[in-house]
């Protein structure tokens, strides 16, 4: 598999060629994979507004997105700060509508399946955050253990990436934004990330850029996720750099919590038990038990079950608790005033699903930084120095080289 972050250098006696092997991976995928559909027959490939060629149009005019499975609207915020306007959005799951309608005033329509793609308004900016089951270690181990099919296998969720790729090639955004697990890149021995990086390069022609970012720079959580961000027009693009470290847990937590949150001693007892019990075997299941000066592990949609995965330490005299829902939407970044009309239990899987909103905000200006710039101007080439080695031995008087790297992208002030 090619490397990304890099453009493919554009020389016109290469065309024929680099056609040729494009319309080869495109067979190649759909003989070898679940095929991506193409457009109702008989119907030409659409083009998005003016906008969809950024260069050429005001700089004023917002860019238009589409937020597919939406969930509550992570994107949908994040990108919305970043200046754009949404035009479309879907999710098939109820619940998570009545929250996005509560916050945004509309309902997202429905399963994907049913909405053909002609009817989709065209749009500059793809956002999706595909579900992220099919892949990620726990969905695989789960469906393995209740012999469900999994990754592109699994006929309800594993697909819907296709789904995505019908869009793209009919309604040709500018740029695209995808979100999944870290393990996408692992999961299948590489194949499943192969094939979704060949569909969108090979055969649909974006140029595509990829990284695994921690939030924990941006919240108090440990959470690591796989962003693809992928341009029709031939453009540079770097993500952007995010702190080392962030806020600690007690920057989210409320000062007076509801006793109902604190857990009982039957489930607390049972907890321990379970984790002496596998730690007595070798394994590193177990609850994690946090303070205000810690970052927590990553919330998941099944923290509605036990909590195990975030519990916050109330002293010794005390059994610890699970965080409230308006914690867990600050945990993942969302405004003081977004609206939580479903009960807990949904409001944790909600949350577990969600993108974390600061990353995806920081992503969002970066992205429309490059829409907005001409597709054919490279950007600055810096020279960057490393971090002299301070711990080196001083006593000699021997020049201590540093280490020079370049990116592209602009000088930093």
């Amino acid at each position: 598999m090619r490397g990304c972050g890099k453009p493919r250098k554009d020389a016109s006696s290469k065309r024929p060629r680099r056609a040729a092997r494009r319309d080869q991976a495109a067979r190649a995928l759909r003989e070898d994979s679940p095929p991506y559909g193409t457009a109702a027959a008989g119907t030409p490939p659409q083009s998005s507004p003016a906008n969809t060629e950024i260069g050429g149009c005001s700089q004023e005019a917002p860019l238009r997105f589409i937020d597919l499975f939406c969930g509550i609207g992570g994107f949908r915020i994040a990108f919305e700060r970043a200046g754009c306007q949404c035009v479309w959005s879907c999710d098939w799951d109820r619940q998570a509508q009545i929250t996005y309608e509560a916050n945004f005033g509309e309902r997202p329509h429905g399963d994907i399946h049913t909405v053909a793609v002609a009817d989709i308004p065209p749009h500059d900016i793809l956002c999706a955050g595909f579900p992220c089951q099919p892949f990620s270690i726990a969905g695989v181990s789960k469906k393995l253990s209740l012999g469900r099919k999994h990754g592109f296998e699994d006929k309800e969720q594993g697909n819907l990436f296709f789904e995505i790729a019908n869009i793209l090639e009919y309604h040709k955004p500018a740029a695209f934004v995808l979100e999944n697990v870290k393990h996408l890149k692992n999961h299948d021995k590489g194949r499943t990330f192969q094939i979704i990086y060949e569909t969108l390069t090979e055969a649909l022609g974006y140029t595509v850029y990829h990284k695994v970012i921690d939030a924990q720079g941006v919240v108090p959580q440990h959470r690591e996720r796989i962003f693809l961000v992928g341009f029709r027009k031939r453009r540079y693009f770097e993500f952007p750099e995010f702190p080392r470290e962030g806020p600690k847990l007690e920057s989210i937590l409320e000062t007076e919590v509801p006793e109902k949150y604190t857990l009982t001693d039957h489930l607390w007892n049972y907890l321990q038990a379970y984790a002496a019990k596998h730690k007595a075997a070798g394994n590193g299941f177990g609850f994690g038990l946090v303070t205000g000066k810690d970052i927590a592990r990553t919330l998941s949609a099944r923290y509605y079950k036990d909590g195990s995965e975030i519990l916050v330490w109330q002293g010794p005299s005390k059994n610890p608790r699970r965080l409230t829902p308006r914690e867990c939407a600050r945990l993942m970044g969302f405004p003081e005033d977004f609206k939580i009309p479903v009960s807990d239990t949904q409001a944790y899987k909600q949350f577990g699903n969600s993108v974390v909103v600061p990353v995806v905000g920081i992503i969002a200006k970066a992205v429309v930084s490059a829409l907005r710039r001409p597709a054919d101007s490279p950007s600055e080439l810096v020279l960057e120095f490393g971090e002299r080695n301070d711990t080196a031995d001083t006593s000699k008087p021997k020049a201590r080289r540093m280490p020079v790297k370049y990116r592209i992208g602009r000088k930093r002030t």
